[in-house]
This record gives structure tokens, sequence and C-alpha cells, in this order.
């Protein structure tokens, strides 16, 4: 493979991205104006609970605890399978396997999902802008287009594009929160919206449900740690940025729009306009050239998003491809770009087959393809995180380094209880994230997706011991040991051995 000009197996191009890239990456995946616009009013409606800002700020909070950890492990640990490696090494090699599979489980659906968020609400736009009525597959291809020549090209670039992105939609969020406070509703702004009181009511476990979701994401900053500048400090760094803007940012956009339509008044009004709610008070305050520019930023909102999710897959297949647990082909990279480019064609492929397959099946792209493939998605991903929490906990007994005991044992093991009981409340509250007539069966089906995948890997991982050893070995490893401190960095554990070795080998 090596041979062809334009597939090489030399991994990933070093030293490309900084602090700054990645925390474009991981709050792009989040999708600021897309969270305010879809997630916030969504959360409204189905709950009705004043409170919602407040949860933001709670949920970041379990977040930075878990990163604690998770940047503690980072400075060891740099391999673009991200979290697989993580468990790899601390709670054992197939144990990654698992996590890799619950991680491309769900990475995979929340962006194939997004191909039907894009596809509605670019289909509604160009209706009524334009005239142009199309299916709202046609809108998802071109999309699928977009991204998937982007996935090809260099990192970097990925991360320009992704930035000017970023930057304009949290410029149209900052023109609505400031219109809201400029103009609340009966003159007065409420502090409601603030009140922890007011969340610890009914609906707040459907809260905690849905808002986990608008974090999916936060957490991807160590699949690129391979790529970055400075691997001991960069992930942790971008990962603490990321989980505090994100929660401030929302928590306060999310209280605005209570300001704006009054607590007593933000169920009704999400639940009747939607995303309109929002577009509506730019078009009426700011005009319809700036709520033109909004909806337009919430479709390349929408768009980083896909990106973003799209170039995490790409590099979870490349690092399991490499590693020989899935076949080896896909940890070819460019030699261009340094790409991961087997990767980004199969994740491509296997998007425009599920979305398709929804739009011939003649399901609805926004309340089945992304709700559905959202709500399973962040099963996953808390999974996943509840999992790797455990990992540090693992990674760090009986290894001496500088860490304190809070950074290898306290926050490891607090941040997974703490996860672990957001999984609990998910899945008890499964039902707040899908529409009230939703077929019985999906409302346990598609929690148990991620699940399934973790089981799935656990026993391709058990099978990989015996068939194939030196695969099994490889589990895990990390990257390039130049890119940690000396000293600082002993062999990758080994909790499990094969069977057997390769005569020679031990």
């Amino acid at each position: 493979m090596s041979a062809d000009p334009f597939f090489a197996d030399s991994g990933l191009r070093r030293g490309r991205l900084g602090t700054a890239h990645l925390v474009f990456f991981t709050v792009a995946a989040s999708a600021p104006l897309t969270v305010l616009g879809g997630g916030v009013t969504t959360t409204y409606a189905v709950t009705g609970n004043v409170g919602t800002a407040v949860s933001f700020v709670l949920l970041a909070a379990v977040l930075a605890v878990f990163a604690v950890g998770y940047a503690a492990m980072s400075r060891y640990v740099a391999n673009a399978g991200a979290f697989y490696a993580y468990i790899a090494n601390g709670l054992g090699r197939a144990g990654g396997v698992a996590g890799s599979a619950v991680a491309l489980a769900a990475y995979n659906a929340i962006q194939i999902g997004l191909y039907g968020l894009l596809g509605y609400i670019l289909k509604d736009f160009m209706a009524s802008k334009f005239d142009i009525d199309l299916a709202w597959w046609v809108w998802a291809l071109l999309a699928w287009v977009i991204v998937g020549l982007l996935g090809v090209l260099r990192i970097d670039l990925n991360a320009t594009v992704l930035a000017v992105l970023l930057g304009l939609e949290c410029v149209v969020v900052l023109i609505f929160d400031v219109i809201s406070f400029g103009h609340p509703a009966g003159g007065t702004v409420s502090f409601d919206g603030i009140m922890p009181g007011n969340l610890f009511t009914a609906g707040f476990g459907a809260v905690f449900a849905l808002g986990i979701a608008a974090f999916t994401g936060f957490e991807s900053g160590a699949i690129y740690s391979e790529e970055v500048k400075d691997p001991r400090r960069t992930v942790a760094r971008a990962t603490y940025i990321a989980v505090a803007f994100t929660g401030l940012f929302y928590a306060f956009s999310a209280w605005s729009l209570s300001v704006l339509t009054g607590p007593e008044n933000v169920a009704k009004a999400s639940a009747e306009a939607g995303p309109g709610v929002i577009f509506g008070a730019l078009a009426q305050y700011a005009g319809s050239a700036v709520a033109d520019i909004a909806n337009v930023l919430f479709v390349t909102s929408v768009l980083a998003a896909l990106l973003s999710f799209h170039n995490g897959v790409a590099r979870y297949l490349f690092a399991l491809g490499r590693e020989n647990v899935l076949p080896r082909f896909l940890g070819a990279t460019s030699n261009r770009s340094g790409a991961p480019v087997a990767g980004s064609i199969v994740q491509s492929v296997l998007a425009v087959v599920v979305f398709m397959a929804f739009a011939v099946a003649g399901r609805d792209p926004l309340l089945d393809l992304f709700t559905w493939l959202s709500g399973s998605a962040a099963v996953g991903v808390v999974l996943l995180m509840t999992l790797t929490s455990a990992a540090v906990v693992g990674f760090f007994r009986g290894r001496s380094g500088p860490e304190s005991l809070w950074q290898r044992l306290i926050a490891p093991v607090l941040g997974t209880l703490l996860l672990g009981t957001v999984l609990v409340v998910m899945l008890v509250n499964f039902d707040a994230l899908l529409a009230p007539d939703t077929a019985a069966y999906l409302k346990w089906l598609l929690p148990v997706i991620p699940v399934a995948a973790a089981v799935i890997g656990l026993v391709w991982g058990f099978a990989l011991k015996s068939i194939r050893p030196e695969a099994y070995a490889r589990i895990g490893r990390v990257a390039e040991e130049g890119l940690h401190e000396p000293g600082l960095h002993p062999a990758p554990p080994e909790p499990e051995r094969p069977h057997w070795t390769p005569a020679g080998h031990r």
C-alpha cells in the first residue's frame, strides 16, 4: 500500500494541531447554534422545565470531574483511537476493543443522524427563500460530498474551516442573547431560569437525558493526540476549555430564551415554533437579513458537526486498522495530506448507505433518522466515558508519577460514579428523546445498540487473543514514545497476555 502515490501507512502527520485547533474541533462537534435552535428549544418543549439552563452547568461540572483523570492519562497515551486506547491500557485489551465498538457505534450514529437534520432544515430553507423544493435526501447528498472531500484533506485545513463556521455561529447566538436581555418579556429580566430549585421538579431526569447530548463531542480531543504539537498538554488544555465554554455558553443562552419569552411561556413558545422562536426574534429585532444569515449558519453549524464527527470516526478506524484489530487497509493515510483516507472513505460509504435507506423507506429525516440515531449515540458516548473514567483508575494503580491522589484516584472514581448515574437517568428517561408516537420496541432497542456493540467488541477482543495474538499484544499501544516526557512513560501495561507467542518472542 505504501507504494501507491496517494496512500501511505506511515501514520498521521505530526505537529499540525495546537490547542486552538482542538478547541474548534470539540466545540464544533457540539454545534452551539444547533444546540440552541434544536436542543434547548426541544428540551423546553418536551419537559416544560424552567430550570433547564442550570442543567448545563451541572453536566459541565460532571464532565469537568471526568476530565481530571482523562487529562492526566492523556500525558501518557497518545493514540488516534482515543478512548479505545485509554480503556485498553486501564481495563485490559479486550475491554479496549469493546470500547472501540461503542465509540464506532455512537459516533457513526450521531454523524449519520445529522444528515437527516441537515437535509430537513435545508429543504425548508431553500423552499421558503428560493422556491427550490427538493427532497431532503438531495441536500443530504450534497453535504455528504462536501464532508467526504474535506475528510481526506489536511487536518489543519479542516480546523480552519471549522474555526470560521464556529466563530460565525457563536456571534449569531450572542446576538440572540443580547436581543433577549434587551427585550425581556414583561419588560423585566427574570432570574427564574437560573434558579436551581426550578430544575429539580417534574421532568428533571428528561432534562439531563436531553442535555447530555449537547456535550457530545467535547471528549474528542484525544482522537487528534497523534497530530498535536504538544500532546503532553494540548489535549488536557483543550478539553478543559471546551467543557467550560460549552457549559457556560449553553446555560447562558438557555436562560436568555426564557428571558425573551418569559419563563411561564418558554415551553409553549418552543413547542409551537421550535427553532423558529430563535430566528423569529432575530428577524423581529435585528432584521430579516440577520435572520437569513442565522438560518444559513444553522445549516453550517450542522455541517461543522458532521465534519467533526466524520474526522473522529475516520481516526478510530485508522487506529484499529493500524493495530490489525480491523482490516489493515483501514490504517492507510494519504501521502499528500496525512489524513486517514481509508477510514474516511469507509465512514462516507456507511453514512450514505444508512441515510439513503431511511429515504427509500420513507422515514422522516428529523423525527426518525436524526432523533433515533442521536438518542442512541448519546447513550453510547456516556457509556464510553464511564468506562474511560474507570480505566484511569486501573491505569494509575501501582504506577509512579507526578499526578496527585485527586488526579489518579479520587476524581476518576467520582467521575465514574457521576457518569454512571447520568447513564442510568438517560436510560430511565429515554422516552424523552423520542417522539410520543415512536414504536414501543424502539424505546428499548435504540439504547441497547451501544451496549450490544460493547458485547460484540468484547467477544472479538477475546477472540483476537487466541486467533491473532500478535495483534492482540499491540491493542491500545501508544503511537510514539517520543511524544511523552522522559521518565514518565513506562511501557504500556499488559494486564492480559496471549496464550502463546511467535517463536523467539516474549
